[in-house]
């Protein structure tokens, strides 16, 4: 695999352990990128966070020219930025769209994703544990297309 998983993060995941730890846990986000460098192995990764829309569109269309998957925890992004999710479309690869929580559990603002329906997968609901297990179903998920 030449090209790297791009693992990118929306607005406040940068508090995590921080923010609201009864929800999101008090794993911060440097011990998430550690979980993810884990999981990739010897496969290249970007791991990034911004709390900017713009920001977050440029890293995405940077991300369709170099990489091979792509993990996206939007955050706020998912449920009102047609921008992120227009970006998106043009993703030519493994797409997961992830969440901390099972949003389908919270209130209902979370309830309606704008990025799921772009997504190859979505995954929610399973602490930040699970960055290491989306990860490792992206390298699968190319792997699976590489031998087809």
């Amino acid at each position: 695999m030449t090209k790297p998983v791009y693992v990118l993060n929306g607005p406040n995941l940068n508090r995590l352990g921080q923010r609201e730890p009864h929800i999101y846990g008090h794993v911060t986000l440097a011990e998430v990128e550690q979980i993810c460098h884990r999981a990739a192995g010897t496969a290249g990764l970007v791991f990034r966070q911004t709390n900017s829309e713009e920001q977050m569109i440029n890293w995405i269309h940077e991300a369709i020219d170099l990489s091979c998957a792509l993990l996206i925890n939007p955050a706020a992004f998912t449920f009102y930025s047609m921008a992120i999710m227009d970006a998106l479309k043009m993703y030519p690869h493994p797409l997961i769209e992830f969440h901390i929580t099972n949003v389908h559990k919270r209130e209902e603002m979370y309830h309606h994703s704008l990025v799921s329906g772009v997504a190859t997968a979505v995954m929610a609901g399973t602490g930040t544990r699970g960055y290491g297990y989306a990860v490792q179903m992206l390298l699968d998920m190319v792997a699976e297309k590489a031998a087809a």
